[in-house]
């Protein structure tokens, strides 16, 4: 309880409008209403849900705001992130897996905004990931039957592509162990919905249940985006989930 007191204590100091983070009384003065869903909506009923824990609603947050390339908020929700458990570590992967799924810039963006707040709170350089790793265990025959569908559909046309996806991502950026395969889904689910990247979400929403998150939290975490990455973003998502969540029902 004293966690969830000082992170909503922490939410509660944020100015939703960037431009006028500087003053408090600025959001009420041009945007009352706002102030009002900020308050009422977002801080008193979105972030106290009880179907997606604080720092999964961090992990989700950071996702949303690094693919978006919003970075004047990300040092409040960076000491949410870390207030709720997320590692400096972890928050370092999340950075350099979202350069492969939201763009190498938005990752750079975000950069300099987590190094003043990992300077602020005395987060060394012994707590972040070196840049060589012992990889985690690799599943072969998921991955042989992923290689398989990518060369089938686009390796004679698209060969690098190919490639690259298999040798940079599956058998080295998701074997990354200091970040576990479920958060990496979390966050690559999250940021497809941010961009608007949905016809990606199929295969990343089945393998994030199969790397541990239930259906119950994807989808609290599918509500807590509409917060960040506005309606459209979730309801072009939401038909895309609906499906994946129906056909693995009908096989349990």
């Amino acid at each position: 309880m004293k966690i969830l007191t000082t992170i909503l204590a922490s939410l509660s100091l944020m100015m939703p409008s960037s431009a006028r983070a500087a003053a408090a009384d600025d959001l009420r003065d041009v945007a009352p209403a706002l102030e009002k869903y900020t308050n009422e909506r977002l801080l008193g009923d979105v972030w106290k849900r009880p179907g997606l824990s604080l720092r999964d609603r961090s992990v989700v947050t950071l996702a949303a705001l690094i693919a978006r390339g919003e970075t004047v908020e990300l040092p409040h929700y960076l000491d949410i992130a870390l207030d709720s458990g997320v590692k400096p570590a972890e928050i370092s992967e999340i950075i350099t897996h979202l350069a492969f799924y939201a763009g190498w810039s938005n990752a750079l963006a975000a950069l300099a905004p987590t190094k003043g707040v990992f300077a602020r709170r005395g987060i060394s350089a012994d707590q972040i990931p070196p840049a060589s790793v012992l990889p985690l265990p690799l599943n072969e025959a998921a991955e042989a039957e992923r290689v398989k569908r990518v060369g089938e559909q686009f390796g004679a046309a698209f060969p690098g592509v190919a490639r690259n996806t298999t040798e940079f991502l599956f058998r080295d950026l998701w074997l990354r162990p200091d970040l576990a395969p479920r958060d990496r889904s979390l966050i690559t689910v999250s940021a497809l919905i941010a961009t608007g990247q949905v016809a990606q979400m199929p295969y990343h929403l089945i393998r994030a249940l199969d790397n541990g998150l239930t259906q119950a939290e994807a989808a609290e975490a599918i509500a807590h985006l509409a917060f960040y990455t506005g309606w459209p973003n979730v309801f072009s998502a939401l038909p895309i989930a609906k499906e994946v969540f129906e056909k693995r029902q009908s096989k349990e």
